[in-house]
């Protein structure tokens, strides 16, 4: 899977990956999808809650090899 953009929160810790996500996600058009990569192990639970919250689609995440990849499809 791939992201209509790319987010690099590699090293950064809570709550920076989910500020981003948010920052981001107001860039994106609805039906697009952010891919996030993160190494913060609160990411595990931080991006489905933030997702479940605000009413985005968590698409499925991926090993990326030390990282995860987070796929969120922006609501319209």
């Amino acid at each position: 899977m791939k992201g209509d953009l790319v987010q690099n929160s590699i090293g950064q810790l809570c709550p920076m990956p989910i500020l981003m996500l948010a920052k981001n996600m107001k860039k994106m058009q609805p039906g697009q999808v952010l891919e996030i990569h993160a190494d913060d192990e609160g990411a595990h639970a931080d991006v489905p809650a933030w997702c479940a919250q605000t009413g985005n689609e968590l698409l499925g995440t991926e090993d990326g090899g030390g990282f995860t990849k987070y796929f969120v499809k922006k609501a319209g």
